[in-house]
């Protein structure tokens, strides 16, 4: 346990951090799971709405630092091959 009263503070902040950003990549798993899950049930229309959608989210968990920006173009790029392929 922290004994200082700054390691308590940065401790708190530690937990405050750890919950938004779960929170956050929580988001983003949903939206790339959706995405496939159209691509799955063979819905071009849908899967494209879906990877529409979920581009920003995965561009913004990239910025916020959550993912590299490279793991975040990589699944932009092979949900977008996938949805083409429908």
């Amino acid at each position: 346990m922290a004994n200082t009263a700054q390691a308590r503070k940065r401790a708190r902040q530690a937990e405050t951090h750890r919950q938004h950003n779960a929170s956050r990549r929580s988001t983003m798993r949903t939206h790339v799971k959706n995405v496939e899950k159209e691509v799955a049930a063979g819905d071009k229309e849908g899967a494209t709405k879906a990877f529409n959608s979920a581009v920003p989210i995965l561009d913004r968990t990239a910025n916020q630092g959550l993912i590299h920006k490279n793991k975040a173009a990589r699944l932009k790029s092979r949900l977008n091959k996938r949805v083409k392929a429908l």
